[in-house]
């Protein structure tokens, strides 16, 4: 544990050095916050599995809408940017402003419910923690086909609740904001559409790239 925490803590930091060196902003106290939130969130699901406790379907999305790490990678992928448009008012916009705050939630919660429908039943299989669907099976009763109907219903209700984000508000926010908002989302739909993994995307990315992530 001490070995992965040194890890993060130096990668971390080394990001926000070379942002620091490139675009004289200090990034550092927002990824940390993030990342505190995203802990935070998985220690959330760690008692939950742990004390074998099954959430509703609004406690398991509120608390995954972090968890799934949305705003993290959100956040990550606009400080890697290279943008001109990174500014320490935009950086301040992913703390503060509910445009932002809400458009993020909206990208997490597809990224997260359509990671669950591909990925659902092999979760399950390796006695993971349960997903989306399973919570929402646990607290109606539905069968898993009615449940899985009632995901993609919430994940087309979350595309309009971004869109209509974007269509009012979209003058507010950066565009860069709103592309890693954007692009998380279209990301898990293309993965869920091919049963792939988030982690495994990740894998293959890093193997590609030589990142890491």
């Amino acid at each position: 544990m001490k070995i992965c925490f040194l890890a993060l803590y130096n990668t971390v930091n080394e990001m926000a050095f070379e942002i620091l060196k490139r675009d004289a902003l200090d990034v550092l106290p927002c990824l940390k916050k993030k990342w505190a939130e995203f802990c935070k969130a998985l220690m959330v699901e760690a008692t939950w599995f742990y004390g074998e406790y099954t959430p509703t379907l609004v406690e398991y999305t509120k608390n995954g809408s972090i968890s799934v790490a949305g705003p993290l990678v959100s956040l990550h992928a606009y400080c890697l940017s290279g943008d001109n448009e990174i500014t320490k008012e935009a950086l301040n916009w992913t703390d503060n402003n509910q445009h932002y705050s809400d458009l993020t939630y909206w990208a997490s919660m597809i990224f997260g419910l359509a990671n669950d429908l591909g990925t659902s039943k092999d979760e399950q299989e390796r006695g993971d923690a349960p997903t989306s669907i399973q919570c929402c099976m646990h607290q109606t009763g539905a069968s898993e086909t009615i449940a899985r109907e009632h995901i993609r219903y919430l994940i087309s209700l979350s595309w309009k609740k971004m869109n209509n984000i974007l269509s009012s508000r979209s003058g507010y926010l950066p565009s860069s904001l709103i592309n890693t908002a954007q692009n998380l989302a279209r990301l898990a739909l293309v993965c869920s559409c091919t049963n792939m993994e988030m982690g495994l995307v990740f894998r293959i990315v890093k193997q590609k790239t030589g990142l890491h992530l």
